[in-house]
């Protein structure tokens, strides 16, 4: 399994593209949530999206669904393909009602499905999305009153979308379910309201610190540059063998 970040900026960076990744396992590929900039981010990384065989969608921000929309029309109108889509169960109708539906509604075409091979997931069930690819979503605190979820993939690594500090959750996640690799979501400054922040993740024991990689950060990253303790920052668009 790989792992490659077609962007790992924050909802307001303009250096970074959005925080969303490509998972590769068995030749086959998975995109991990599509922002507003993951379209031009895969054009010009020379993507098409014939190559990726598979969406899994963490929450509803636009920095993690906002490029659906041009997906969508991509995938029907011109490639005539309906790729499998994984997203909470929870969270279905909240995407399209809330997020997809203005803008892809017309006539003869009433739902997600027509556009995405739609298959909801159970939060906590390991689920296989693709050959030699499982993933178990975790529910994850991030805006208040609102579902997120981390994901789990083959039972260790650990992606968190976007969350606040939880300590406990890695250290259970590490020493409970064998996690090895995490990348984590970074607010570099504090404090963390919606975000794990920098000073946060700073207070982690060194054997977890060791296993996190920062990723969803601003534009000042180059700034902190040797100040994340014994993390380090994901780069965008490079591969990482998990």
């Amino acid at each position: 399994m790989e792992i490659q970040m077609i962007g790992t900026g924050s909802a307001f960076a303009k250096a970074f593209y959005n925080n969303n990744a490509l998972i590769y396992a068995e030749g086959k590929t998975l995109l991990i949530d599509c922002g507003t900039t993951a379209p031009v981010a895969l054009h010009r990384m020379g993507i098409s999206l014939t190559e990726i065989d598979a969406i899994l969608i963490t929450h509803i921000h636009a920095d993690h669904v906002g490029g659906l929309e041009e997906l969508a029309y991509r995938y029907k109108f011109v490639h005539k393909i309906r790729p499998l889509f994984y997203i909470a169960d929870t969270l279905v109708d909240t995407l399209w009602e809330n997020s997809l539906k203005g803008g892809l509604e017309q006539d003869g075409i009433l739902s997600l499905n027509e556009y995405f091979d739609v298959r909801p997931l159970r939060e906590g069930a390991a689920t296989e999305l693709l050959p030699g690819l499982t993933a178990e979503l975790l529910p994850t605190r991030h805006i208040p009153k609102k579902l997120s979820y981390s994901v789990l993939l083959n039972g260790t690594f650990f992606y968190t979308a976007d969350m606040v500090f939880d300590g406990e959750l890695l250290r259970r996640l590490v020493d409970e379910r064998g996690v090895r690799t995490i990348f984590h979501d970074c607010q570099l400054q504090a404090p963390g309201v919606v975000h794990a922040c920098l000073p946060e993740l700073l207070t982690l024991p060194d054997d977890l610190q060791e296993k996190i990689r920062l990723m969803h950060y601003g534009d000042d990253q180059p700034e902190y540059v040797g100040r994340t303790g014994k993390m380090s920052f994901v780069e965008q668009q490079k591969r990482y063998v998990l």
